[in-house]
């Protein structure tokens, strides 16, 4: 294939508490594609709201080489953040964001930077991959936005992954894209990269207490869980689910157990708790909010149970974040 004439540029937008594991993950591959052919078939940047260094999830901290005032000349621009991450100037941001999208670029979030690019207003009519452990908390945030459970989508000049390995599954589509696909999977292989995820591949999601993911579940099995997650805020019965597979609510019992360690009913109460701790950490919501989200006419029995599923009260897990918010200078939460 004919050497193309200029490098694909890309710029990785990182803002505090950023994913550290989705930037090497960004970089490493193409780092690699350019070391297999000797060309420079891929540039990189690291962009900050300003140049001060910023700090990842990891604690390491990243010197940017240029701001996001100064950004252009870019193919690509992805953020990566955690979705508690705020730009201390948001009006200015978000215009230079907004410009960027005039100039014809591609913008992207991975992991959590997908919502401070939902803030920015640049998803409206567009749908995007959101991580399973923050879609309650961004669903929450922009009902209006169109969450999916794809690992990676790439809706026109929008791409939006989950998490660090749909990354590296991204950049090696880019590499195919560019080069072919035997320097795709030179790199792929470089890095035992075992195999590279279809562009609609869905997440993989534990199933609790078991040590496995929802795909390795029977079929009947999986389709009382996805009924159970269509019914978080409005709980169903379980003879009702039981009646939707098929099954008597004995038998449904007994497969449930043997599929997943767990009864129906407890499964189901972790599943709405599991969302409330997504609000819990990621959203603005109250308690009390959050609790009526998830089912609960109060916060007191929500609350009794979170403290039992997870080993601390939603209040004092909160408290504790905002602390920790605080010292990073991130905003915290309403409690």
């Amino acid at each position: 294939m004919a050497q193309a004439a200029v490098p694909a540029r890309l710029g990785f937008l990182l803002m505090e508490g950023f994913p550290m594991a989705c930037l090497t993950s960004a970089i490493e591959p193409l780092r690699a594609a350019n070391e297999i052919t000797g060309r420079r078939e891929f540039q990189w940047r690291l962009v900050g709201e300003d140049g001060t260094p910023v700090r990842s999830s990891a604690e390491v901290r990243f010197d940017p080489d240029m701001a996001l005032a100064d950004a252009e000349g870019l193919d690509y621009l992805m953020v990566l953040a955690s979705p508690t991450s705020r730009f201390e100037n948001p009006r200015r941001a978000y215009g230079q964001l907004r410009w960027l999208d005039r100039s014809g670029i591609v913008l992207g979030g991975f992991s959590g930077g997908i919502f401070p690019l939902a803030r920015s207003g640049l998803m409206e009519g567009y749908r995007c991959s959101v991580h399973w452990c923050y879609e309650a908390a961004f669903k929450a945030e922009f009902p209006e936005i169109t969450a999916s459970g794809s690992a990676i989508l790439r809706d026109r000049r929008r791409y939006t992954v989950s998490g660090a390995g749909a990354v590296f599954d991204l950049m090696l589509r880019l590499i195919e894209e560019r080069l072919g696909r035997d320097a795709m999977t030179e790199v792929a292989c470089w890095f035992q990269h075992p195999f590279v995820r279809d562009e609609d591949a869905s997440q993989k999601v534990p199933v609790a207490k078991l040590g496995g993911t929802d795909d390795m579940l029977p079929g009947p099995i999986r389709e009382a869980i996805r009924i159970f997650a269509e019914h978080i805020e409005d709980p169903i019965q379980i003879s009702d689910v039981a009646s939707a597979v098929d099954l008597s609510e004995r038998h449904l019992e007994r497969c449930f157990k043997q599929a997943t360690g767990q009864s129906p009913l407890k499964y189901y109460r972790l599943m709405r708790l599991k969302k409330a701790r997504q609000r819990v950490l990621y959203s603005t919501d109250t308690i009390t909010e959050i609790a009526q989200s998830v089912g609960y006419a109060s916060s007191t029995p929500m609350a009794r149970h979170y403290a039992e599923a997870f080993g601390v009260n939603p209040h004092d897990e909160r408290r504790r974040l905002n602390g920790l918010r605080g010292l990073a200078g991130a905003m915290p939460p309403r409690d």
